[in-house]
């Protein structure tokens, strides 16, 4: 059995889930360091005692941070002349609909750093305009002296013929060496797919974070050697190290991407063990410094349609929908006097006020870089008596109550607020709305009926608000694995080595021109380059599992639905699908319009064997030790059971109010919900 330890930075926590020789599932939760993330990995490592025969998985945040603060690499875009300002002029989408003036955020490159080269290819991909190598050679000695990090190369139309930038990426490396080496991105590596401005936005976010993403894997493969290294990506797959910073642009979904991983991992094994049906799945993480919620309607929700601080990321990734509502989120009160959580957040440092040791130094701290009084989800919870102080991680640190009623007494004095605990029960109101928009808008807002899902709740808030989500939008049962926590880092355990293509085809699907032999030859040198890629890792083509996908559109929309096809669907077949899934999002269909073919995609995975759960015989009904404490719920103090998650077993049963408390998460039961621990030992709410 390999050994494996499955990692995920996020703002507040870094999560460690180990398996041992035994099978045994071990947790660590380590304060992220943000400065460098590596060092609480590295502490971690130390912590757990981590054998060097051990492999590591990692769910990283850098490529992400650096996008949202913008602090990625100084990076150069080289693009068909009259097209430099593609990425400043975007799309008429406004994201502020009522704004009077709009504010367009500064791009990642600015002008002076985005160069023409006279080059021309045509949409049916001939060449009328070869490219100037006498003006290329100028342009990149000008670069020469401008510190440049990065360069990122998208020329029109190389997605149908990408020799022009293979020629400025062989004339790039001719001029570097080993002291002053840059990254070079292609947009026909990267993307090779049509639409300009989501083409070029992709291959610069790729080139502005990977020279981070490099160095920070580089640092970190060096302290954990001679254990080999993975990353998680955000279409639910594992790459290399080395091929992560490569790619960078492919990891900034990593952490989120486990969780929803790990979560149909949990479904299916319990699925299996108990026969209860958890295929349809509302999977909602919440962490330290923000909520991922993503629907699972039998499979993996993929999309290539995703956004990343304002630019469009056009890779296959799992279509995760984030809002700024986590434990750490900061609630503060508007120039109109109305009451706001997030989406900024008090992170890892100084983080919540129930965290500190002293409440005038994270006073102080605070407000050097934040609005005065302010508080947080966590502190709200924690006056609300929904956290055991005394418990917080197993007891291994302990929260400061006093800290957190100081916080939130300062923002009750804010908004006339009668007590502490009235300002706190808001805060949670308006945090727990933000996440319930959220879960609308992947459900409702597209098609689906939340009444016939399982809310799957993890993180390390999460199952505090699960119930009150669920009540809120009539989801019937709550699921909670053992270990909520530390989720997104088991997903990475459950993760397949997997790499992810895309092809422009544009090809109209009635007439014979397509069949189900012209799709496959379509797909052959997708299937090549896959074959070469994952050859290279070791692994034998006949270990590779395909997924194949098709983007189409009727004839005239501007935006494409991806089905997947089994390649034995013919092309009627393939519209007729293509029909119902459109009559699924959008409420309606055109049966007799002409359907277009746009993009292929091609997924190929190595199917591992993922952390065993093993199931146990329910054991007869003991009763459950508890003690009382008095918790605050739905504005009324009431007594509530406080129960250890280590005291329940397969078989238990308990009604709420409760609040089960373990190393990883706390989970709160209100009135009205029983519980129950199914033979996995996941916990099942449900509602009378």
């Amino acid at each position: 059995m390999e050994l494996r330890l499955g990692i995920d930075t996020g703002g507040t926590f870094t999560d460690f889930i180990w398996v041992s020789e035994t099978g045994d599932l071990e947790i660590h939760k380590e304060p992220s360091t943000p400065s460098d993330p590596s060092q609480a990995i590295l502490r971690g490592l130390e912590k757990l005692h981590i054998p060097t025969s051990a492999a590591i998985v990692h769910g990283s945040t850098v490529a992400t941070n650096a996008l949202l603060e913008q602090r990625g690499a100084r990076t150069v875009l080289i693009t068909t002349k009259g097209f430099g300002d593609v990425l400043e002029i975007g799309r008429q989408n406004r994201p502020d609909l009522y704004a009077l003036v709009p504010i367009k955020p500064p791009t990642l490159i600015p002008a002076e750093l985005r160069f023409e080269v006279n080059e021309r290819v045509s949409s049916q991909g001939n060449v009328l305009v070869p490219l100037d190598k006498a003006e290329l050679e100028q342009l990149l000695s000008t670069l020469k002296n401008r510190q440049i990090e990065s360069v990122a190369v998208c020329l029109l139309f190389s997605f149908l013929v990408p020799d022009h930038e293979q020629q400025i990426r062989e004339q790039l490396q001719l001029r570097q060496t080993g002291e002053d080496s840059i990254h070079i991105s292609l947009s026909s590596d990267i993307l090779p797919e049509y639409r300009e401005y989501e083409r070029t936005a992709t291959t610069v976010i790729n080139a502005y974070v990977a020279p981070l993403m490099t160095r920070y894997l580089n640092r970190l493969a060096e302290g954990v050697a001679p254990r080999p290294l993975a990353v998680m990506q955000s279409n639910g797959g594992i790459i290399g190290a080395s091929m992560a910073g490569e790619q960078a642009a492919r990891t900034v979904l990593s952490g989120p991407a486990g969780g929803v991983v790990g979560a149909r991992y949990i479904a299916s094994a319990a699925r299996q063990a108990t026969g209860t049906d958890y295929s349809n799945l509302i999977t909602f993480d919440m962490g330290g410094t923000s909520t991922d919620v993503a629907l699972c309607p039998g499979q993996l929700p993929m999309t290539a349609e995703s956004e990343i601080a304002g630019l469009p990321l056009r890779l296959s990734v799992i279509d995760i929908h984030t809002v700024g509502a986590g434990g750490g989120s900061l609630a503060y009160v508007d120039a109109g006097g109305a009451l706001h959580v997030g989406p900024e957040s008090a992170g890892a440092d100084p983080g919540p006020a129930c965290y500190s040791s002293d409440y005038a130094g994270w006073r102080n701290q605070m407000d050097r870089h934040f609005a005065p009084g302010q508080a947080t989800v966590s502190d709200a919870n924690l006056v609300l008596g929904r956290l055991d102080a005394d418990h917080f991680l197993g007891g291994a640190m302990r929260l400061n109550e006093a800290a957190a009623r100081a916080a939130v007494s300062e923002l009750a004095r804010q908004i006339g607020a009668e007590s502490p605990e009235a300002a706190a029960a808001d805060i949670l109101r308006v945090a727990n709305a933000t996440m319930e928009r959220a879960i609308r808008r992947i459900s409702v807002e597209r098609g689906h009926d939340p009444r016939r899902f399982t809310l799957l709740a993890f993180g390390g808030g999460g199952p505090l608000h699960a119930c009150d989500l669920a009540r809120a939008l009539q989801i019937p049962r709550v699921l909670i694995p053992p270990t909520p926590g530390v989720l997104s880092a088991l997903g990475m355990l459950a993760a397949n080595p997997t790499r992810s293509y895309s092809r422009t085809v544009m090809q109209g699907m009635s007439g014979e021109a397509v069949s189900v032999e012209w799709l496959e030859s379509q797909f052959q040198s997708l299937v090549k380059q896959a074959l070469d890629d994952l050859a290279a890792d070791g692994h034998e083509p006949g270990a590779i599992s395909w997924q194949y996908e098709l983007d189409m559109r009727y004839l005239g929309q501007s935006h494409e639905l991806t089905i997947f096809w089994d390649q034995t669907q013919n092309p009627q077949v393939i519209i007729q699908t293509f029909h119902e899934a459109h009559q699924q999002r959008y409420s309606y269909h055109q049966q007799h319009a002409a359907v277009e073919l746009v993009t292929i995609r091609l997924s190929a995975s190595v199917p591992i064997s993922p952390p065993k759960l093993v199931a146990s015989i329910p054991l007869p009904q003991e009763e459950i030790s508890q003690t009382t404490k008095s918790v605050w719920i739905n504005g009324r103090q009431i007594d509530a059971a406080f129960i250890e998650r280590t005291d329940l077993s397969p078989g238990s049963q308990f009604a709420g109010p409760a609040v089960i408390t373990q190393y990883d998460t706390t989970t709160l039961v209100p009135e009205g919900w029983s519980g129950q621990i199914d033979a996995l030992g996941n916990l099942l709410l449900t509602v009378a």
